[in-house]
């Protein structure tokens, strides 16, 4: 059935970097938007990136724009998150998700979720 299965969290420094992974399986991994999400204890989860189902289209949250990037590999059914230079306010679980959507810029667009990554970013 459908997985999502997220890796490469961990606890970092300020102006680190990480690379996430979303490995997928159970469906056409190629014929889905895909994107990331986070949520930090007592908050709403959050829109972070996403891309389109070809690769050729992606979105950001404005507070991850120029720091994180978004990719993906459908011979390998693969959805990356490059992190760079991470700050405390990007501690949080991360989430990947995909959708029906070209580019799902809200969680309601996601109809499946992996159970998350945590990411401690400290100071």
């Amino acid at each position: 059935q459908v997985q999502l299965v997220e890796s490469g969290g961990g606890l970092v420094q300020t102006g680190g970097s990480l690379r996430l992974s979303c490995a997928a399986s159970g469906f056409i991994f190629s014929s889905y938007g895909m994107g990331w999400f986070r949520q930090a204890p007592g908050k709403e989860r959050e829109f972070v990136a996403a891309i389109y189902w070809s690769g050729g289209g992606t979105n950001y949250a404005d507070s991850v724009k120029g720091r994180f990037s978004i990719s993906r590999d459908n011979a390998k059914n693969t959805v990356y998150l490059q992190m760079n230079s991470l700050k405390p306010e990007d501690t949080a679980v991360y989430y990947c998700g995909r959708s029906l959507y070209s580019l799902p810029i809200q969680a309601r667009m996601v109809d499946y979720w992996g159970k998350g990554t945590l990411v401690t970013v400290s100071s």
